[in-house]
Parts: C-alpha cells; structure tokens; sequence
C-alpha cells in the first residue's frame, strides 16, 4: 500500500496529522544525529504568498533563533522559489548559527530554493526530488516574471529589430516601455542569484573537498572556484534546461559535478522523509494550510483565508450577530455559521432552530469530507468590520 493510501486509510484528523509531523522529525533527528526544520509550501496552491518572502525568514528566524546550542541543522524544504534577498538573509542566518548545513529534498525546491539548498554541506535528496534552474523572480509592472526570461525577451526583440528594420507595433510598444534602468536592475538581480551560488559552492558545499576523485590531485581554491562557477553557469543556463520551472533531479545534477546523498539507498531514512512528504501534503490538501514550519519542538502553519464565505450584517449601527456563508473549498458544501457579539441566549436559540452552528471555539470547522477551514482570517475581518469581538462560547 503506498504511503498516502495508508494515511488515508488512518483516518487521521488534523491535530493527529500535525502530531504525526512532529514525530516524524523527531524520529529524522534520531536517526541523522541532527535537528531537523521542515520548510514547505503548498505548491500550486493559487495563493500569491506561497513564494518564498521576507516573512517566511522571519518565522524561521524565530523558531531557530534558541536552538544555537546545536552544531548540526537539516532542513526539509519544498518551494518554488521566490526572493533572492530572503534566501540571502536565511542561508546567512543558518551559517552564523550552526556549524554543519544539510538540506533534504523530496520534492520541489526551485529557483530561490535551490540557491538556498546549493549553500549546504551536504544536499540529501529521494527520487522524487528536484531543483530548477538559477533565476531571480522580479516585479515588472505588476507582474513578477523570471529575470532570465524578461532579459532573453528583450535581447529577442533587439535582434528581430536588427535584422527586419522594426518591429510590429505591439512588439515596439512593450520594448519603448522598457526603461535602461529596468534591465539593468534585472541584469543585476540575475547575476545577484549567480554570485550567491559561486560563493556558496566554494566556502560551503567544497569546504572538504581536498582531493580529486580519480587522480587524488589536492584541490586548490582555483580548482573550487573553477567547478562552482562551472556549476553556476550550467544551472543559470535555461537554453539548457528550456523551462524556468523545469525539474533538475540528481543524475542531472551529479552530471554537472554536484556531490548528491541519494536518500532511497538508506531505507529507514527515506521511509521517514516520503513519509513528512506525504503529511505535509495531506495537510495541504485536507486545509486551507499552505505553509509549514515545522521542528520536534514547535509548529507554525500559515492558513489561507477562504474567499467563499458569504459575510451577512444587520443593517443596524451595532449589530449583535452576523451570519457566515462558508463554502468548502473540496466538496463545496455550505457551512452556515452566526458570530454573536453581545451575550444574549435568545440569539442561540434562534439561529440553532435555523441550522446555524455558532462561531468555533478554535475559529476552525471540520467538513463532512474531512476537510479543515479555518475562519480565524474571516473573525478577524468581521471584528474590524463591526469594532466588536466575536463572542466565543
């Protein structure tokens, strides 16, 4: 039976999932002699923060922050990608705190994730995992698009004007608004990612690397620096690898002369990583979760807010009670639900004998699926709304 099916078969609510996660890493740590941090995104989820953000180094920040006893720190992480400048500040984080780095990767860690996971001293990595290519995500207009792609498609339209003399309006009209300035932030922010890998490669990934494989020639810091920017330049080469999101697993990276730890070769140690794999997963698709942060210690979870609540408000100054229309976001069953604001046991009777259920103590309901939403966002709005708070019984 695979994994997912057994899990399922469990029937495990949330809190036992999230408990099953915390054992998970804690059985890692045993194993691996080391402290585990599980980093992970709900990929796909149509969600504009699931990149990775300044907030995310933050949270990291926070739940490492005490740990600084510890020589040796792993980190599980799926992403796919975001800020440069964040895995900039987490990576200097982590090396000014512990002694020994290693990254777990089972599924995705793209872009920004993999410049991140490039700074380790040893990147584990299962079957299903995989990195993409070196790029920086910029903002262009109110877009944010691949530093490679924007740069590629400017210097398209500079030779289509080269060789036909001009080029049709609407081509002509999005090159006049590209600005000298623009390109070269775009320029800059691309060979940003590129010299973050070089520099990592060489004080991180080859600290040991004192010999040759085959010749046993002593490695010097020429030879270090030569093989990181080899590398550099492979991984920034998207005519290579065609897509900006294309998955770049380990044969394609040992290929390029990357050092993987091919987890499936330790039985017990991949059953544990697919398995954080597939709870993260169950989570992110039995709730509105879409980020993990995770240690043997502490959890954080970032929940989406559901945008199909349906918010009713007595046309009245103060009202006492509003009414929340929550649609499930997996079988789109309708949770009728009251909020009171003023402690009076007739609005109880009332909307019970209409089928609404009052406002969860843990601002949290369970669908008849089994699907979890979260409604803490939506108490929040209304208590801005009203400039009330929502009576919790």
């Amino acid at each position: 039976m695979s994994l997912m099916g057994e899990y399922i078969n469990r029937k495990l609510s949330v809190p036992e999932l999230e408990s099953e996660l915390l054992r998970l890493i804690s059985e890692y740590n045993k194993l691996r002699d080391t402290y585990l941090f599980v980093y992970a995104a709900a990929i796909g989820k149509p969600i504009p923060t699931i990149p990775l953000e300044q907030a995310d180094f933050y949270v990291i920040r926070d739940l490492l922050a005490g740990k600084k006893g510890l020589q040796k720190v792993d980190v599980y992480i799926e992403t796919p990608g975001g800020s440069g400048e964040t895995a900039e500040e987490i990576v200097r984080f982590l090396r000014n705190n512990f002694d020994t780095i290693s990254f777990v990767v089972s599924g995705e860690a793209k872009s920004a994730g993999t410049i991140i996971v490039l700074s380790g001293d040893e990147i584990l990595m299962t079957e299903t995992g995989s990195l993409g290519p070196i790029d920086a995500q910029i903002k262009i207009g109110r877009s944010v698009v691949s530093a490679y792609d924007y740069i590629e498609w400017v210097e398209k339209k500079r030779k289509e004007a080269e060789t036909q003399g001009a080029l049709n309006p609407f081509d002509a009209t999005m090159v006049a608004q590209v600005t000298p300035g623009e390109l070269g932030s775009v320029f800059h922010a691309l060979k940003f990612a590129e010299d973050l890998v070089v520099e990592w490669l060489i004080k991180y990934k080859f600290k040991k690397w004192t010999v040759t494989k085959t010749r046993k020639i002593p490695v010097t810091e020429e030879m270090k620096k030569k093989r990181a920017e080899e590398i550099a330049k492979e991984l920034t080469d998207h005519s290579k690898w065609r897509l900006h999101g294309r998955s770049i697993k380990i044969d394609d990276l040992e290929e390029i002369g990357l050092k993987i730890t091919r987890v499936d070769n330790d039985p017990k140690l991949a059953e544990i990583v697919y398995r954080i794999q597939t709870v993260c997963r169950l989570l992110f698709e039995s709730t509105t979760t879409f980020k993990i942060f995770a240690t043997q210690d502490n959890k954080i979870f970032r929940y989406a807010v559901p945008v199909e609540a349906l918010i009713r408000t007595p046309k009245m100054q103060t009202p006492d009670v509003v009414v929340i229309e929550q649609k499930c976001l997996k079988c789109n069953t309708v949770h009728k639900i009251y909020a009171k604001f003023a402690p009076n046991p007739q609005i109880d009777i009332d909307f019970k004998s209409k089928g609404f259920i009052p406002f969860p103590k843990d601002a949290k309901i369970v669908c008849k699926c089994g699907f979890e939403i979260d409604l803490l966002g939506i108490k929040n709005q209304i208590e801005m709304q009203i400039g009330r708070k929502v009576i919790i019984q």
